[in-house]
């Protein structure tokens, strides 16, 4: 039987949200003072009233922008280093040790930027289909490339990239409303399931 398992990366198989920490982790000085600074956005977000993309696409450039692909990178293997496996739920890397991958195909489908998501999805041995950072002449522009990928652009960035591809069962793990798109398109959805 050939299957295909979707993971959402922060809060399915994370025990926290993976952006603040890195973000955090990269430049502790500047995370400090612009937290504060998007506190307002942050409140409003929260009463619904801002839209999600567009604060986290700001807060992110607020830290990142004008860096090196090389120095995010590098801070990216980093910041694996110091947190993995205490980041991720036991019960989660349990399942993904167990996955046989003869008959399976594994992809973790996140919000998160790739920079910071991609050292796990390689360690996890998975593709990776998140958020995309935009990079022009090796520097971070603080844009993405296509759009955030949260909702509905999960479940059209797995349609797209599994194209005519044929499985017996698409099975996906998620823990929030961003995850529902994703459940309707699989076959067999777990909610919160490594909890």
């Amino acid at each position: 039987m050939k299957k295909l398992y979707l993971f959402d990366f922060d809060g399915t198989l994370t025990y926290k949200d993976t952006m603040f920490l890195f973000l955090k982790f990269y430049d502790p000085a500047k995370f400090s003072v612009q937290f504060l600074k998007h506190v307002p956005l942050f409140i409003l977000l929260k009463m619904k009233l801002a839209d999600a993309e567009a604060v986290k696409k700001s807060f992110i450039a607020s830290i990142l922008k004008g860096q090196s692909r090389y120095q995010i990178e590098k801070k990216a293997e980093q910041f694996f280093d110091e947190n993995y496996p205490s980041l991720f739920r036991e019960n989660a890397l349990d399942f993904i040790n167990n996955i046989d991958r003869t008959h399976t195909e594994s992809y973790i489908v996140s919000a998160s930027l790739d920079i910071w998501v991609k050292p796990f999805a390689e360690k996890f041995n998975m593709k990776l289909l998140s958020t995309q950072a935009e990079f022009k002449d090796d520097i971070f522009t603080g844009k993405f490339v296509g759009k955030n990928c949260n909702k509905e652009e999960k479940a059209n960035r797995v349609k797209i990239e599994i194209g005519d591809k044929k499985f017996d069962k698409i099975i996906a793990f998620g823990d929030t409303s961003g995850d529902k798109a994703m459940f309707k398109f699989a076959n067999e959805s777990h909610y919160r399931f490594f909890h």
